[in-house]
Formats: structure tokens, sequence, C-alpha cells
């Protein structure tokens, strides 16, 4: 029986683009080679595709790029494939499912899903509604509103507010309570943008930090809590990991605290009691079905000193390095990384069957 073809997406235009290519690099040695062909789809960070041929290794650089030639899917349902362009000649690959290893925006926003849907692809993860509802940090905290999970007080804010009547902004977010107070680009991945303000006028620079990344700005209380990160895998029904604890270098759990200051560490699993790992493992799944999703996610919470479980953030698409939090958790379970690529790719095939 001929071997299903899997193309896997990455690099792409955002801030995430090098993470991507790394958690790529993981993906695609992880896959079945006796069950899938791969084909690595690059997306350079102006929008240009190439299909790359090379050893996975040279993934997390750049020197093979002048080997790649350029390749696009066609959002024509009928071809359901790839076309590779060489020169002014086109062929037609086809592929069965699309393994869209992109963070952030233009990959985890529900634009590439949607080109999926139209193109009739198989793919793994969440859908268009899904990963365009949890990428907005602002729409996220609408839904989890409405299901009774406790998270940040918060207020939303415009680019155009700031621009033209940030005097107004700070009336209304001053309302939330003291500070310090966080500040987030709505649709911005891995803490891009990010700031915590211990004032007004550090209040103030924040905003315009944040307006520079998104046109919707979401402002939240400060929760004095660990940080602690869950796992979750499944389409209809849903498995919850293990619990993971974040010990950030720096004053918060920024992008440089992510993936750049080596003091970072985590711990699993995290030491806390089993009760509040159930509580968090329930609220996890209860978020990732109330937002529709499909695949995979990581929904991060706080644990406040009282025990109260305090909802922070969802990412649809996680990081999938080797030392990602969402391997990890898994890894803690008994289920190996080969395992849980090969459970994902099932359920990329499976996610509108339930």
């Amino acid at each position: 029986m001929a071997k299903k073809v899997i193309a896997v997406l990455f690099g792409g235009q955002s801030s995430e683009h090098e993470v991507s290519k790394v958690s790529a690099a993981n993906v695609i040695s992880k896959i079945n080679q006796d069950k899938y062909t791969v084909i690595p789809i690059y997306i350079t960070k102006e929008g240009h595709w190439l299909l790359y041929d090379g050893p996975v290794e040279n993934i997390k650089n750049d020197n093979w790029q002048k080997y790649a030639t350029s390749a696009i899917i066609s959002p024509d349902a009928t071809h359901k494939g790839i076309f590779r362009i060489v020169g002014d000649k086109l062929k037609l690959i086809p592929i069965d499912l699309v393994f869209p290893v992109l963070h952030g925006l233009n990959g985890e926003d529900g634009t590439i899903q949607g080109l999926l849907e139209l193109a009739k692809i198989p793919y793994v993860g969440c859908g268009v509604l899904s990963s365009a509802v949890s990428m907005n940090k602002a729409y996220t905290k609408i839904v989890v509103d409405r299901i009774g999970v406790d998270q940040a007080k918060f207020v939303v804010v415009y680019r155009n507010e700031v621009e033209n009547n940030i005097e107004s902004c700070i009336e209304k977010i001053e309302q939330i309570g003291e500070y310090p107070l966080f500040i987030k680009p709505a649709c911005a991945g891995s803490s891009v943008g990010v700031s915590k303000a211990h004032n007004r006028d550090e209040l103030v620079d924040a905003l315009w930090v944040a307006a520079k990344e998104d046109r919707t700005i979401l402002v939240e209380e400060n929760i004095n809590g660990v940080e602690l990160e869950c796992a979750v895998l499944g389409n209809s029904e849903v498995k919850a990991s293990a619990i993971g604890q974040v010990l950030p270098a720096a004053e918060f759990y920024d992008f440089d605290a992510k993936y750049n200051n080596k003091e970072s560490k985590t711990v699993i699993p995290a030491p806390i009691p089993e009760n509040k790992a159930d509580e968090i493992r329930e609220k996890a799944v209860k978020i990732f079905k109330a937002l529709d999703g499909r695949g995979l996610s990581r929904v991060d919470f706080f644990m406040e000193e009282s025990g109260r479980i305090v909802f922070n953030e969802i990412n649809t698409l996680p990081g999938f390095t080797p030392i990602s939090m969402y391997t990890m958790l898994f890894n803690e379970i008994g289920i190996s990384t080969e395992e849980l690529v090969d459970k994902i790719i099932d359920l990329g095939f499976s996610r509108n069957e339930d």
C-alpha cells in the first residue's frame, strides 16, 4: 500500500519564525517514515513558499534554501495538492494531510486553516474559528467568561484610542485596579509586545509597544501565583497531560525568557497538590472544548497562594521543539514524542468525523 503524503509547513511571517524551524525539524524527525512520505514546505519571512528535499537537520539553518524550489498549496479543491514551480513549469504533487508547524500570526490564527478548508485537504489542529478566537486573547477571554473559569480582570482598548485619546484609555484601564498591570497585543504569540506596567508612565509606554504589534490591546490585572501549563490532545474525546510549572528567569515569561534565557526552567510534574492538578486538567479540557478545539493545544494557568486556579491563555499550535512544554508534559505520562506526533496526525485525518 502506498504511503500517505504529509506536507509540513514551517517558518512563516510571524515573530516566531525561528522557533517554528526548530519545531518543524523535531516534528519531521518524529514522523513515522514507514507510514508517511514527508514534504517540508518552508515559508520565508516575506511569504515565499519553498519545497525542500534535503536532510531534516538542515532545517534549523538557512543554508539549504538555495537548493529549494518554489511550491504552493493550491486552493482548488479538485487539485488536493502542491504545485512545485520550476521555471515556467508546474508539477502537481498530491498530498493527503498538512501538518502546519506555524506559530503565531499567519499560521495559528485561522488563515492557513482557511486555505486548507478551501483546498479540501485534511490538516492537523484547530479549525478556522477555533484558531482565530484562540489566537485573539481578547475574544478568548469573552468565551472563557461564559463557562465559569476564573481569569484575570481585563479591559480591551484599541490602537486608534491610544493614538487619538490616550487619557481616556488610561482612565478606562485604571478601573481594573491597582498597578502592576499586564499589557498584551491581542494577537501576538510567545509574549511578543507584552509589558508589565508598574505605574502610569510605564502603562503609556507599554500601550505604544503593544499598538505596534496589533490594533487590539488587552490589559489585565496582575495575578500573583505560580505559572502552570497543561497540554491537551484529542477531538471529541480529549486527554490532558501532566501539569508543568514555569520558573521564568525574568519578571514574567516573555519571549526572551522562553527562548533565550537559559536561567528559565520548567518543573514536570509541577509540585502542586493532586486535587489542584486534576482541577487544572479539567479546566484545560473545558476551555479547549468551549473553543471548539481539535487535535492539540497547550492551556496556561496561574495558581494563587490561596489555591485559586486562574486561566491565562491557550496556544493552539504550541512549540514543538525538543524542550517545549507540550511534548514534555505528555512524555511525563508515558507518551513518547513519536507516539504523540503519530496520534496528532491520526486526529488530523479524523478531525471532522466527530
